[in-house]
């Protein structure tokens, strides 16, 4: 089932046990980040604030939209409980067979409409989400729009945005981003500025197609179309020729200067560590504020996994490295980028392995920017989605000298907000990668080489397996 928007999902995860509303009085500044967080790092549910301090009845802010498993599987029109495995395949039928938005003349976003000098960002109750952060971040759980100047390419991302003033916000977007390499190879050389509408409180699959890493000049909505199963209505902005979700609780209209910078960060990013210090960002002015009747801020209090952030991550990187593998014709069976490892690590399961294999999947990797520093390959006989199997696995099969492949450090191709990293690879987006390969070398015979693996599948005849699953509740068992 698809989504109309954010409120229909909020009523399932009512349903379904995965949501609380918080009906006592919270601050916006950092106590309402900080339930959300302590919730996400409980695995807890969904938290919709209903009283924000110094806002009207009716402002709400809504944390944790889809940060467990369950509400993962929910956003995709799946029981709670559905497999990781299972997840996955469903999202990646639907993001193989798109279908186009349709375009409509107006939308619950604009029940509201605010523009010019009325303009007022703190009219909102943008969140204090971290201690020392550079101040109140409205756009975290958001969908930020923009057009190439020259196409029609529009690019549907997910950017951080923080509050300057009134109608100002700054922003850093990583260099390596769409939003940035449109912004700085098109608008900056000709000094015009882009147009953007900041989409915030959408249904769950528009906010998660806008943290996936598909190639430039693809089309988000198109795919959030397919995973839906049912085009996204779009409704045009008020300032420019955007089209922007119309069922969205807040738009933020405006457009991002080509000759002006201020000051931005710090910030605790996903991979649950603050790296940056203040820097210079982007600026945005902010001409119009479209929003619903009792408007729902989506927010992300970013942190230690898992959260929103890298439980939407884990399925759409994973999947678009998969397809990457398979289109240089790697025998990739799954891949999984467990939601703990916030993209930076990839479990890569193949047909057949050794180290020639590992050694392609490490160049294909690494000839173009991916967030990935580890990479761990295992045989088909390993469930990728258990991480218990690839922890085994890892312990027992990849070989210490052998089994671990670097790849160069190159400027460019690394992610800045790794941790691990010196502050000087992090500002040169430079990082090593490293394959662990844990499949059996080829050459090795499976009558004398290979040990027999000691589970249930491997060590029993058919037979008696059949036998054992078929009594398994006369056994006593569930």
């Amino acid at each position: 089932m698809a989504f109309k928007d954010a409120r229909q999902f909020i009523e399932t995860l009512e349903r379904t046990g995965d949501l609380v509303r918080v009906k006592k009085e919270v601050d916006w500044d950092l106590e309402a980040a900080a339930i959300s967080r302590r919730v996400m790092e409980k695995g807890g549910p969904a938290t919709l604030f209903e009283k924000i301090k110094d806002y009207p009845k009716g402002f709400r802010i809504l944390g944790g939209m889809v940060a467990t498993r369950r509400r993962l599987a929910a956003s995709l029109g799946l029981p709670p409980e559905t497999s990781v495995k299972d997840i996955y395949a469903k999202y990646e039928h639907g993001e193989q067979n798109p279908i186009k938005p349709k375009t409509v003349k107006s939308g619950p976003c604009k029940e509201n409409v605010i523009a010019g000098d009325a303009v007022d960002l703190h009219s909102l109750p943008a969140p204090y989400i971290h201690d020392g952060d550079g101040g109140r971040y409205i756009g975290t759980w958001d969908c930020v729009i923009s057009k190439d100047l020259d196409t029609d390419w529009t690019n549907w991302g997910m950017y951080r945005f923080m509050i300057l003033n009134k109608n100002y916000l700054s922003g850093y977007p990583n260099r390596a981003s769409q939003l940035w390499l449109m912004f700085s190879g098109k608008y900056i050389p000709k000094n015009k500025p882009m147009p953007v509408a900041i989409a915030i409180g959408l249904d769950p699959i528009c906010h998660i197609v806008a943290t996936a890493g598909f190639p430039p000049g693809a089309s988000e909505v198109d795919y959030a179309g397919g995973l839906r199963g049912e085009p996204v209505e779009l409704v045009k902005c008020e300032t420019s020729n955007l089209l922007v979700p119309a069922n969205a609780e807040i738009v933020i209209e405006g457009e991002i200067l080509p000759d002006m910078v201020a000051p931005e960060a710090p910030f605790g990013e996903y991979p649950g560590y603050r790296t940056e210090a203040i820097k210079l960002g982007l600026v945005c002015k902010v001409k119009a504020i479209t929003y619903r009747n009792d408007p729902i801020l989506t927010m992300i209090s970013l942190g230690m996994p898992v959260d929103d952030s890298s439980m939407a991550a884990s399925l759409t990187a994973a999947l678009a490295l998969k397809h990457r593998l398979q289109r240089h014709g790697i025998p990739v069976t799954e891949v999984y980028n467990p939601p703990h490892s916030v993209t930076h690590l990839l479990v890569v399961g193949v047909k057949s392995g050794g180290r020639k294999v590992a050694q392609q999947i490490l160049d294909v990797l690494i000839a173009r920017r991916v967030a990935i520093n580890k990479i761990v390959v295992v045989d088909d006989d390993v469930d990728v989605f258990n991480m218990g199997e690839v922890l085994h696995a890892f312990a027992t099969k990849c070989h210490p000298i052998r089994g671990t492949l670097i790849g160069e450090s190159k400027p460019g191709l690394g992610n800045p907000v790794t941790p691990g990293l010196s502050p000087e690879e992090r500002r040169a987006l430079q990082s090593p990668v490293a394959v662990y390969d844990c499949t059996w070398p080829l050459e090795w015979s499976k009558e004398t080489d290979i040990p027999m693996k000691a589970s249930f599948d491997m060590a029993y005849p058919e037979d008696l397996k059949q036998k054992v699953i078929a009594n398994w509740k006369e056994y006593g068992l569930k």
